[in-house]
């Protein structure tokens, strides 16, 4: 098995707990795995999986739907990436800078979730 990795794929969402994270939206911050067949040692890139097209999902997602919850947007960009690619398992952590838990800082808050074919 091969695994290949975006780290830090940056996509516009408005998502959010509350009506003024939804409105005004922010940046969330995306780190996907997924692990492939050996078939990709062929070096032709239809024996893999396209990382472009693995970044547009995640950005089609983002864009066509709302969540409020950080769990909730993972785990649906986990599911759109095992329905749309032949990955042997997938795991998205989505990443929110900016946030002040209690107003303390912190870098990130993030929620991650893995699947399996």
């Amino acid at each position: 098995m091969i695994d290949v990795e975006l780290r830090g794929l940056e996509v516009f969402g408005r998502h959010g707990a509350t009506e003024e994270e939804r409105a005004l939206g922010r940046t969330f911050l995306y780190d996907v795995e997924i692990e492939v067949s050996d078939a990709a040692l062929s070096d032709r890139l239809e024996d893999a999986v396209d990382y472009e097209q693995v970044a547009a999902c995640v950005r089609d997602v983002s864009n066509t739907r709302q969540f409020s919850l950080v769990e909730a947007l993972a785990a649906a960009v986990a599911d759109e990436i095992v329905a749309r690619f032949p990955v042997e398992r997938v795991r998205v952590r989505v990443r929110k800078p900016g946030v002040r838990p209690a107003g303390l800082e912190v870098e990130w808050s993030a929620a991650s979730v893995e699947r399996t074919r």
